[in-house]
């Protein structure tokens, strides 16, 4: 009898077993919001929003207050204070940010991943997370402001997180928790009001960088025009971009010099993938870590060690042996390579290329906001590119690419990229959808490091997939490689694979 009568007073205070589990379901929870800011209708209908504002600071400064977003993933946040304008900026490309000192800058690596992501959520309005590739989770009950709230995480495909608190009343968001360029920031919501029939926040309580701007929103507007440049890199720090079909060509045409150079390097190459559920929970990792060097241009690895262990003498022995088949089809290529050049140069034909040439990009996408700026120590052009919709793609790689987005850093001197960050804008199906289709925001990063003065060598990949695969398996896959310990590597016999000769350290950072 005792244990009924708690049974009861539980489910008194909790509400019924059905009820609990239907208000901590993170989708439900969404969808209370969604309702109650104004129905997915009129949310989904917003392309561009306006909050402008004054604020006074926690050392009794003031200022005002700038928050732009539009479709699809544009997203501008100003705060001025006297002369210091801080600005921070995803304009669909690449993240930028002005800071207090007026110094402008591209951001990359995770504080470009976490501007990037911000914009996608505010834009998302949460009103379709499965499409938008956000993954959802509910935290707990917290409290906000000594309130009773209800905290989920959200995840975008690229694993940036965001914690978002829900008034379990009004089911509306009181606060907002996630790191933004590098900063700590906590957004508490206060005074909604209904503008075009959206609730808004009138008051917004903003903690950055362990700064706190207490801002009263003056001025809100949904569906106002807002212009392209808002976002972009401010034009007065632009420069000249140069004839892209010749820097291409330039680049294309060091490849093989390139290429030699490479082949005195030899390294390690560490890979962490992890597949993921529909959750933004980890279902599957794998560590994997290899001996690597150049040849003819192409990367040959070794595998020895799987998930933070060494292989046996006998497993690395086949190991081994997969390199030396590896080298030998290798060598077979390039003869073969070597004799069709030839035929086609007596024929009085020109060389027909493997791959795909640059010139590709130049037809299937625009190139914008042209600056120059310091990456690693080095003097880099950096540009954005974005599909050319007067492109008309015919053949895979050619839709392929007209799909792609992202910003670009070049050594104009030592004729090589630095880095690329690019992400699909679209689904790219393959076989019109019936073998594969990559999905819309599947993303990849790559970077270099210049070595001993003399080549770029890559030090960083980072892919994010969401592929659905024969219309029926679905799934996101993130995969991390790191390349160190790069040595100068004299080739006198490929025989010993896992362990190059070394002939002196060169740092990935000089």
């Amino acid at each position: 009898m005792r244990r009924l009568i708690c049974l009861t007073a539980c489910l008194f205070l909790l509400g019924s077993p059905s009820r609990l589990a239907c208000a901590q379901e993170p989708g439900k929870i969404v969808e209370q919001y969604v309702k109650a800011a104004g129905g997915g209708r009129a949310l989904s209908k917003i392309q561009t929003l306006a909050l402008e504002g004054t604020f006074t600071t926690d050392n009794g400064k003031s200022g005002t207050y700038t928050l732009n977003t539009k479709l699809p993933n544009r997203y501008y946040l100003e705060l001025l204070v006297g002369e210091q304008n801080l600005i921070e900026a995803y304009n669909g490309k690449s993240a930028w940010r002005r800071n207090a000192a007026g110094e402008l800058g591209t951001l990359v690596g995770l504080e470009g991943m976490q501007l990037e992501a911000a914009a996608q959520y505010y834009n998302s309005r949460l009103v379709n997370p499965k499409k938008e590739k956000l993954a959802l989770a509910f935290i707990g009950n917290a409290t906000v402001r000594g309130k009773d709230a209800r905290e989920l995480e959200v995840t975008t495909a690229t694993g940036m997180k965001r914690h978002v608190f829900f008034d379990p009343q009004t089911h509306l968001i009181v606060k907002e928790a996630a790191t933004v360029g590098g900063l700590e920031e906590e957004i508490l919501y206060d005074d909604y009001r209904t503008v075009d029939g959206v609730k808004l926040p009138n008051k917004i309580e903003l903690h950055r960088g362990g700064a706190k701007y207490d801002i009263n929103v003056t001025r809100a507007v949904i569906n106002g025009t807002i212009g392209e440049r808002v976002f972009d890199f401010p034009k007065k720090s632009q420069v000249q971009l140069p004839d892209l079909k010749a820097l291409f060509k330039e680049i294309d045409d060091n490849q093989k010099a390139i290429d030699k150079i490479k082949e005195n390097y030899a390294g390690t190459r560490t890979e962490e993938e992890s597949e993921y559920e529909s959750d933004g929970k980890v279902k599957k990792r794998e560590l994997n870590e290899y001996t690597f060097f150049y040849f003819n241009g192409d990367e040959v690895s070794t595998l020895v060690e799987k998930d933070g262990k060494p292989l046996t003498a006998e497993k690395q022995k086949q190991e081994n042996e997969k390199t030396q088949k590896r080298i030998a089809e290798l060598q077979k290529r390039q003869a073969k390579k070597e004799v069709k050049q030839e035929k086609a140069k007596e024929e009085g034909k020109s060389e027909e290329k493997d791959d795909p040439g640059i010139e590709v990009f130049l037809r299937a996408c625009q190139f914008v906001n042209p600056r120059r700026e310091r990456f690693r120590g080095q003097d880099v052009l950096v540009f954005d590119f974005e599909p050319n919709p007067e492109f008309k793609p015919h053949k895979l790689v050619e839709k392929i690419v007209q799909k792609l987005a992202g910003v670009v850093w070049i050594d104009e001197k030592a004729h090589d990229v630095a880095r690329l960050e690019a992400y699909f804008v679209g689904d790219v199906k393959i076989a019109g959808g019936l073998l594969a289709n990559v999905q819309k925001a599947t993303s990849f990063v790559f970077e270099q490091a210049f070595v001993n003065n003399e080549v770029w060598l890559p030090t960083y990949e980072e892919v994010h997939v969401g592929v659905r695969v024969l219309l029926v398996k679905g799934f996101k896959i993130s995969e991390v490689t790191r390349y160190s310990d790069y040595k100068k590597f004299n080739v006198e016999t490929l025989s010993t694979i896992a362990k190059p000769k070394a002939a002196g350290e060169a740092s990935p950072n000089p």
